[in-house]
């Protein structure tokens, strides 16, 4: 009897896989998915699950040859294929969608390389909805809700206001804006770069450096200034954090600060703060004071090195989209707890050789080798 048993239970695994095996590629090729009852069968069965064998043997009829076309899929591989959380994602339980804004280059191909990040994460093709500054957010919103969306990754700002009177049961991840406020109560990542990585790379190149200056307005980065504490002290640095709240304090403290400074122990940080380093006044100013000084200085905006900081790190935004993607299958998988703003780990890094110079510090062809952008460009 027991030898029985077993010889059906192996005769029916064997028909099983052979036809998920049938199945599976004529559906693939026909662009569809396995019909899930099928995979709660062979699922049954890969698991040794409670399968009671007839009394008789089981009868099958005979299975025609498969065709050239077919590749046979194991019980193992398909259940593998089901447990993707992007195939999941794909059946029934909700879609991913993308809404970014309308605008030219060379801005636009920012927003497609994170798109692309996002299909290549989820191995699926997304659905993107380009938006103007003034959109039909009902409209918008019917369209989602059409479409089975669960999850909007908004990349931008315009593309985070368009999602602002989508239903609630429409979660919302932002990525590609710059988000300096954590009273926004938004899940997403911010294009601000995390301290940590900006100091990890600061040690690297100046070992010898004790302390870290930064002035910032507390409206708009008391939350980067709470992670830059804990990631100096990481490094074995000291922030010291000088607090303004208009250009004219700013000002009068990026002078004192840096005309005070020890040029082999001290570098000033310039956050995306844009009352501190406000771009047509405090920058020159900055920049100039600094040079004059041999202090270094980085920053968190790449387009400051063009202008005479030391290094910035700049969003790879393939990879960002990467991120965001991951983000959105666990919040389809179920995940729903509630992530706070965090910045940007996902970074490339632009260095300034001519500062680099200026101040001692003469970098080979090999640790130049180690950033992804160089400037001046030969």
């Amino acid at each position: 009897m027991m030898k029985n048993t077993i010889f059906n239970l192996r005769r029916l695994r064997r028909a099983g896989a052979l036809l998920l095996a049938s199945v599976t590629g004529a559906t693939h090729a026909a662009g569809g998915v396995v019909p899930s009852s099928i995979a709660l069968v062979s699922a049954s069965a890969a698991h040794g699950g409670m399968l009671v064998a007839p009394a008789e043997p089981l009868l099958l009829p005979p299975l025609a040859p498969l065709r050239a076309d077919v590749r046979p899929v194991t019980l193992a591989q398909l259940e593998d294929q089901l447990r993707r959380p992007e195939l999941q994602a794909s059946i029934g339980k909700g879609s991913i969608a993308v809404v970014y804004p309308n605008v030219e280059e060379p801005f636009r191909s920012a927003f497609v390389a994170m798109i692309q990040g996002i299909e290549e994460r989820t191995r699926l093709k997304v659905r993107s909805y380009p938006v103007e500054p003034k959109v039909d957010t009902a409209e918008l919103n019917a369209t989602l809700k059409r479409n089975g969306t669960k999850v909007v990754i908004a990349l931008g700002r315009q593309g985070l206001n368009a999602t602002a009177g989508l239903d609630r049961e429409i979660a919302v991840l932002a990525g590609g804006v710059l988000l300096l406020s954590d009273a926004e109560n938004i899940m997403g990542i911010s294009m601000t770069p995390d301290p940590a990585m900006l100091f990890s790379r600061l040690r690297a190149l100046l070992p010898e450096l004790r302390r870290v200056i930064v002035v910032y307005n507390p409206q708009k980065s008391e939350w980067l200034v709470k992670l830059a504490r804990e990631a100096a002290r990481a490094q074995g640095l000291e922030l010291q954090a000088h607090v303004a709240g208009d250009l004219a304090r700013a000002a009068q403290l990026y002078t004192q600060l840096i005309g005070a400074a020890d040029s082999r122990h001290d570098a000033v940080w310039l956050p995306h703060d844009s009352t501190t380093v406000e771009e047509s006044t405090i920058l020159p100013l900055v920049l100039r004071v600094s040079w004059n000084r041999g202090v270094p200085l980085f920053s968190s905006n790449v387009l400051h090195v063009k202008k005479g900081a030391l290094f910035a790190m700049v969003p790879d935004n393939v990879e960002l989209g990467r991120t965001l993607a991951a983000s959105a299958l666990g919040v389809i998988a179920g995940d729903v707890r509630r992530r706070p703003l965090v910045p940007l780990r996902e970074l490339q890094t632009a260095i300034n050789l001519r500062t680099a110079s200026h101040i001692g510090l003469n970098l080979g062809a090999l640790q130049q080798r180690s950033f992804d952008f160089v400037y001046p460009q030969p």
